[in-house]
């Protein structure tokens, strides 16, 4: 695709927008995204429908992504529906029923939280497992005929005071605000903080796979895993797999955490490494794990690295914001990394259909900031307990663990039943049981969010603006 291929025409900023009530900002900025993830192609996507002039700059020399399962929970399932892909993620997503968790050795079901219609019914939005590259492709299709992105462009360089991104060509490419959507290894990021971070590794490393399967249909025991349409973690001493149908029940994903004993694969990136070590780690797990494993050739290997919350997200100058993971990277234990950052896009999108004056640039940045702060990182912390919940070695710890999620499973078997719950649920150990977590996790609604702050402060922005210099 030509770098220069996506170029919407001015008149664009002309048409109404199907978001924010059709409310665009009366002054039209020039936003540079750095970045064209999921994140990026969501921020690019929300504020090209408030009016503003968004160009992507992204390294690759083309649009594409890594093959792999995410979930969208409701939180963004809402936000996807709100921008119009209802009938496209139905098309591509599938909806577990429910959530099994079992035990290493014999594939006892300690844990059971139900999902399908009883999500739909609690928070007004579907849970869906999508293939990652599907997600992507849908998100660049609705966003590509609202901006321009340009595909070899790595950027080198910002300067967050003019604000500009160099490229590698020399190129200097000009913007009213900047936007760093570069990911774990964010070049942006070193900016706001003053310089190189220091990432942590955890311990851990991460295999995904994709097995199709029709292959696990041929199998009794590898069957249901199909048919029953759940989603499955496995919990063992160190490790944990997590199992669900993607593409329509075709195929179907792994994801399987392990001790980071001198991984094959370089820090923060995925590379396909030999299987033999993988069954090897994996050896003495229930059947139906010994049988998966015999279905993976070669599995990709990532090694897990975690990074401190940042002190803030904005550069000093106030034309600089990061965004996902360059601010805020996700350990997949709660599945929430793709999540966190579409969230920030619609509150960013959404502050921004407001603005009217160039003063407004940094005090709207700092509101997305303080709106969205608090919650990546209470989520960043949730992700990091699984990890500790998973692993417990078998004993008394993981005894007691098992049983504060059997409780937790009669209490949800009972409720399906039409009974009354008999349980506080608060801090069990299945934090999907937990209804005040689920409700602070699924209920949110980031826009709605961005709505209430703008009712709230939006005057004393207003005030900001001079009179005679309204959108300027």
């Amino acid at each position: 695709m030509d770098a220069q291929q996506s170029k919407p025409t001015d008149s664009a900023h002309d048409e109404p927008g199907h978001l924010y009530n059709g409310r665009r900002a009366s002054l039209r900025l020039h936003i540079v995204i750095i970045g064209c993830g999921l994140g990026g192609l969501s921020a690019a996507y929300c504020l090209a429908q408030a009016g503003h002039k968004v160009t992507i700059l992204e390294s690759a020399s083309a649009i594409a992504d890594v093959g792999a399962g995410i979930q969208a929970s409701p939180n963004v399932s809402r936000l996807l529906i709100r921008w119009g892909l209802r009938e496209r993620l139905e098309e591509l997503g599938v909806k577990p029923q429910n959530l099994s968790i079992r035990r290493w050795e014999n594939d006892e079901v300690v844990g059971w939280t139900p999902f399908g219609d009883t999500i739909d019914k609690a928070y007004g939005a579907p849970y869906y497992h999508i293939h990652r590259a599907d997600f992507h492709r849908m998100m660049y299709t609705a966003t590509e005929p609202h901006c321009n992105i340009r595909v070899n462009c790595r950027v080198v360089s910002v300067d967050p005071s003019e604000p500009s991104a160099t490229l590698a060509s020399g190129e200097v490419v000009h913007a009213d605000l900047l936007i760093g959507a570069d990911g774990v290894k964010s070049l942006t990021r070193e900016y706001v903080v003053g310089g190189p971070d220091k990432p942590k590794p955890t311990g851990d490393a991460a295999y995904r796979v994709l097995i199709p399967t029709e292959k696990l249909l041929q199998d009794d025991d590898l069957r249901p895993l199909v048919e029953r349409t759940e989603s499955i973690i496995w919990m063992g001493p160190k490790g944990h797999i997590v199992g669900y149908n993607i593409r329509g029940k075709k195929e179907y994903n792994l994801v399987m955490v392990h001790p980071d004993e001198g991984s094959e694969g370089a820090a923060e990136s995925w590379n396909f490494v030999n299987a033999d070590k993988m069954k090897q780690w994996y050896k003495g797990w229930n059947i139906t794990i010994e049988k998966l494993m015999g279905l993976i050739p070669s599995p990709l290997e990532w090694k897990l690295i975690d990074r401190d919350p940042l002190p803030s997200w904005i550069h000093e100058d106030g034309k600089l914001v990061l965004l996902g993971d360059s601010c805020h990277p996700m350990l997949p234990y709660r599945a929430q990394g793709s999540a966190m950052a579409i969230e920030d896009a619609a509150v960013l999108g959404n502050l921004f259909s407001n603005c009217s004056h160039r003063s407004q640039i940094t005090p709207l940045i700092h509101a997305y900031q303080s709106l969205r702060y608090d919650r990546a990182t209470a989520t960043q912390v949730s992700s990091s307990l699984n990890r500790f919940i998973f692993h417990h070695p078998d004993g008394p710890i993981q005894e007691q663990r098992d049983s504060e999620m059997r409780e937790a499973m009669e209490d949800a078997r009972r409720v399906a039943r039409g009974e009354e719950s008999t349980l506080a649920l608060a801090g069990n150990a299945n934090q999907w049981a937990d209804k005040k977590k689920s409700d602070m996790q699924f209920g949110y609604d980031a826009d709605a969010e961005a709505e209430k702050w703008w009712l709230e402060n939006g005057e004393s922005l207003m005030a900001l603006v001079p009179p005679t210099e309204a959108a300027v």
